[in-house]
């Protein structure tokens, strides 16, 4: 029992080793691609095999640091006070919760694009990315008067890609504040409008 416990203190400890060393190494480079594998365990000093025995891949890795980060946005998110909090009236809420996202997406941009850019399947079906759309969904249906709240949320989620947010701070430079409040104006006009004129939904 005691070999045990300290095999998995060992393995609790080399994990926050490698979450520590990963968020330094992309934090530094230019482009997330040049961050390896052999790289996160050299700077954590662990062997390749802890790093994917503890992980699996390098996407494993990227959503495990990806989740690391997140995880003051997600209890802000569950039990937290508004603007992001459950007590937020649904149309408050809406552009708080794309803020908090846009405002991840910025400050850890190249975190972000590694994980949407190297996924092996469609970002659409990333943890991630359905956690964040089931829930932008469950509060548009609570907004009276909109409709099609999956798509919407989509469509929404869409204006804080993390190649979009890369593009505009990054390529045109514009600045953060000023993103965020393109993004709200964005959202408020969403909200705001109803089905297109002389559209039915026996249409």
């Amino acid at each position: 029992m005691p070999e045990r416990q300290s095999s998995r203190k060992d393995a609790i400890r080399n994990r926050e080793a490698v979450l520590v060393a990963a968020d330094a190494l992309f934090s530094r480079r230019e482009s997330p691609e040049d961050v390896t594998m052999a790289d996160v365990a050299a700077a954590a000093g662990v062997g390749k095999g802890t790093l994917f025995r503890a992980f699996g891949d390098r996407a494993g890795l990227l959503s495990a640091l990806y989740e690391s980060r997140l995880e003051p946005i997600k209890q802000a998110v569950e039990a937290g006070p508004p603007p992001l909090g459950p007590e937020t009236p649904p149309r408050d809420r809406v552009p708080a919760l794309l803020d908090a996202v846009l405002c991840f997406k910025f400050d850890n941009r190249r975190l972000a694009l590694a994980l949407e850019e190297g996924g092996s399947s469609s970002p659409y079906v990333a943890e991630h990315y359905e956690r964040w759309h089931g829930l932008l969904r469950a509060v548009l249906e609570q907004i009276p008067g909109l409709t099609d709240s999956g798509f919407t949320a989509h469509a929404l989620l869409a204006a804080t890609r993390a190649d979009l947010v890369e593009h505009l701070a990054g390529d045109q430079r514009i600045p953060r504040e000023e993103l965020r409040a393109q993004l709200a104006n964005f959202v408020t006009r969403v909200l705001d409008s109803g089905p297109p004129r002389g559209l039915t939904t026996e249409e």
